[in-house]
């Protein structure tokens, strides 16, 4: 029942986190093009204020569905399919 539970807060965490468009756009965009930088990112979606998509990365990072990983000044973001798969996998079609 434990494992159940976990699974049952990670759900809700990721499901709260893909309930706002931005990051739902944010999502799909990485796992269409994976290793994306902050900049990057900001660039394809135009009208994001870069402290919102901080905070829109945030969350989904929080949630568990997109990992980061630094390179030297650069943070790159992917989709942790994984997650996706077992959480979202509408996602990856």
């Amino acid at each position: 029942m434990g494992e159940n539970q976990e699974d049952m807060r990670q759900a809700v965490k990721l499901y709260k986190a893909l309930g706002e468009p931005t990051r739902l756009k944010i999502a799909k965009l990485l796992v269409k093009e994976s290793n994306l930088c902050f900049t990057a990112i900001g660039e394809k979606l135009e009208s994001v204020a870069g402290s919102t998509l901080s905070h829109h990365l945030k969350q989904l990072t929080d949630s568990g569905l997109i990992d980061f990983r630094k390179n030297g000044s650069f943070i790159h973001y992917n989709v942790n399919r994984e997650i996706a798969e077992k959480y979202a996998p509408y996602l990856l079609t």
